[in-house]
């Protein structure tokens, strides 16, 4: 139960204020939702990957964590992929339904719930917090192959519902995002700390408005959708990415012989809500964007429920020795 209530306080609360602004903005004022998305992509969201991906040590025994991240996003193409065609979706729908379990909100829910609980009882030895830093690194590790996945392959999946596969890639190409990525890795290479340039609070500022804009903006889009009450679609999708996740990751983490803190880390980060960028992905290419929103929130309001129980279960079945 106190894991469930700090879920609720510390993650679920804030981000469903954060997305009623933007819902009632839009309500007073007519928000323009493309400019909003295109703030979002050509600005907050590569500065975000840019300093998380600088500012990160990611020690090579990550190596293993990201190949895992990558082996997850796999299973969820092919169990898409075989919904997809059982359900007979159309091309938009099917690549709509793809991003709605492929992509996860590994930053914005991942990170502070990952340093919720193992800053927590029982983690806590003689008043410090011995686990912490090796779980969120874990979780750095799933969040950067989450955030260059979802602004490559999500744009790219987006754009095959109304573009040649050729027009998708040169649309994906113009996209910030996938130029931060190999720069933040060169630029860690060289012997010039960014940090202490003063461009690097610019870039920090930007960084931390990125969740708080891009809730904002799913609040936009939310206030313009048509919510369907027995939309099957978006509960299947739901139940995918909140029950399916811990399964896949569970079976993963076997296989791959993970144990202890890892192995918890990776179980609760596979388990959290889809992506909001999912949902701003489809509105800028109009893909579903009803949907994927409709999606985004389902996940976000049932995940206060089955994150406790993956939680819960994380420690039963992984337990630290």
């Amino acid at each position: 139960m106190a894991a469930f209530l700090h879920i609720i306080n510390n993650n679920i609360i804030p981000i469903f204020i954060l997305i009623f602004l933007g819902f009632a903005l839009n309500k007073k004022f007519k928000i323009d939702i493309n400019t909003l998305t295109k703030a979002n992509f050509y600005i907050f969201v590569p500065v975000f990957v840019f300093t998380n991906i600088y500012a990160t040590k990611i020690p090579l025994e990550m190596l293993k964590v990201l190949f895992f991240a990558i082996l997850v996003l796999i299973f969820n193409v092919i169990i898409g992929n075989l919904i997809s065609a059982k359900m007979s979706y159309d091309t938009g729908k099917k690549f709509a339904f793809l991003n709605s379990i492929l992509f996860y909100n590994s930053g914005n829910v991942g990170v502070p719930l990952i340093t919720l609980v193992f800053s927590s009882t029982p983690y806590i030895i003689d008043g410090t917090t011995p686990y912490l830093n090796l779980a969120l690194t874990t979780q750095i590790t799933v969040l950067v192959v989450q955030n260059i996945t979802t602004n490559t392959f999500g744009f790219f999946n987006a754009g095959r519902a109304t573009l040649h596969w050729k027009d998708s890639i040169k649309n994906i190409l113009t996209m910030p995002v996938i130029y931060a990525i190999p720069c933040a890795l060169v630029l860690k290479l060289l012997p010039y700390d960014l940090t202490e340039n003063p461009i690097w609070i610019g870039l920090e500022y930007v960084r931390n408005g990125m969740i708080s804009i891009a809730l904002i903006t799913l609040g936009v889009q939310l206030s313009r959708t048509k919510f369907q009450i027995g939309n099957k679609d978006a509960y299947m999708a739901a139940s995918i990415r909140l029950l399916g996740g811990p399964v896949i990751a569970f079976v993963l983490i076997k296989l791959m012989g993970f144990s202890g803190i890892i192995a918890q880390a990776l179980m609760i980060s596979t388990s959290v809500p889809t992506a909001v960028n999912s949902a701003l992905i489809a509105v800028e290419y109009n893909n579903h964007p009803d949907f994927a929103s409709q999606t985004v929130l389902i996940t976000t309001v049932f995940s206060a429920i089955t994150l406790s129980l993956v939680i819960y279960l994380s420690r039963i079945i992984f337990p630290v020795v």
